[in-house]
């Protein structure tokens, strides 16, 4: 199992510590919903370097980018970044990804999931055909996402980099915490606000970073958070997770993705999202909360009010901030309509739900 450089911190903090694709992480510090409540209220601190980050470099790096990826890199100026997804041949999703725009045409940085990094490598090289540059810096990046909606006010101390009016999706590199070089990225996976800053492991930088983010943001509440308020605060906002709601075998068209599925230019699977966007899915990615008690799971099946299998849930949880239990799952597209009675499978009971709106946050 592999370590992050914070992973003494983690443990000298009592985090309750898992393996998660590959590496020991942390899962929860005080507890869940204390930290769910943390970041959505005040701000929290997630290590979140275990993810994957690949730079692409060259004349034909937008063209490869291009090629590869839903969503319209050519609209990307230095500075800014985009959300998108790696369609396979097949119509689904090989991962979903950050594509930084570092030098415009030229320089582009692209942020994987952990547990998708050989697979996404071997995806993009196998599409390599005009000689551009790869580099796989995973092994010496950090990454802290700082999330919640007093993080960059907290932070902003630490550097000179204006972090308050810093638009979302756009980035710059600066000096943070003494430590130069610093991509300072205002994105995050929690819908609370906040920066998430990129930094190589050199020079003790992992460090000096962690602890003058605790000297700085600690008297005002700042805390460690750990992956299973992660896990919450991204469901609450309808955040699809890889291996969960999208994944090899999920359209982006039904996992409610057509909003980073752009038809300005050729990509892999291109043709075949186009005959979806004209003719409809059959069966569509929803949020749904419960109407009876219990809570839904990762694969428990989706049944219409006769019994027959409508879908399956892809993830659930008990809303910390709603108090009440929510999820994700695909359904035939005829259940997928808002207010829409549907029942879940909890250990051989039919309990009633019903679809809502994404996010389940206003």
């Amino acid at each position: 199992m592999k370590n992050t450089p914070f992973t003494e911190k983690h443990i000298a903090l009592g985090a309750k510590m898992a393996p998660f694709a590959g590496y020991n992480m942390p899962i929860s510090y005080t507890g869940i919903n204390d930290e769910h409540q943390a970041v959505r209220t005040n701000a929290g601190v997630f290590d979140v370097s275990h993810m994957g980050e690949f730079i692409l470099k060259g004349e034909n790096a937008l063209d490869l980018i291009q090629r590869v990826t839903s969503n319209d890199a050519s609209k990307l100026t230095p500075g800014k970044a985009q959300y998108s997804c790696l369609p396979n041949n097949e119509g689904g999703i090989v991962d979903d990804l950050l594509v930084y725009c570092i030098e415009e045409n030229k320089v582009y940085m692209l942020v994987v999931n952990a547990s998708n990094i050989e697979k996404d490598w071997n995806w993009i090289s196998a599409h390599n055909t005009k000689g551009v540059e790869m580099q796989n810096i995973s092994d010496r990046t950090c990454l802290l996402a700082i999330q919640g909606p007093n993080a960059t006010s907290m932070l902003q101390p630490l550097t000179e980099v204006d972090l308050v009016n810093m638009k979302y999706y756009t980035f710059e590199k600066g000096t943070f915490a003494g430590v130069p070089n610093v991509l300072i990225s205002a994105t995050g996976y929690t819908g609370s606000g906040g920066i998430e800053i990129y930094f190589e492991d050199k020079d003790d930088a992992a460090n000096k970073i962690w602890d003058a983010l605790f000297a700085a943001g600690g008297p005002k509440g700042l805390k460690p958070i750990g992956l299973g308020a992660r896990d919450t605060l991204r469901l609450e906002m309808g955040f699809c997770l890889y291996g969960n709601d999208i994944d090899d075998t999920t359209s982006p068209m039904e996992a409610g993705l057509a909003w980073i599925t752009k038809f300005t230019k050729p990509f892999t699977s291109s043709e075949l999202f186009a005959q979806q966007k004209a003719n409809g899915v059959t069966r569509k990615l929803v949020g749904f909360e419960m109407v009876d008690k219990g809570i839904p799971r990762h694969d428990y099946e989706i049944k219409d009010a006769e019994g027959n299998v409508i879908g399956k849930v892809t993830s659930g949880t008990q809303s910390p901030s709603l108090q009440k239990a929510i999820g994700l799952g695909y359904v035939k597209t005829a259940f997928a309509t808002p207010d829409t009675e549907i029942f879940i499978s909890v250990r051989d009971k039919a309990l009633k739900a019903k679809v809502v709106k994404v996010p389940f946050l206003s």
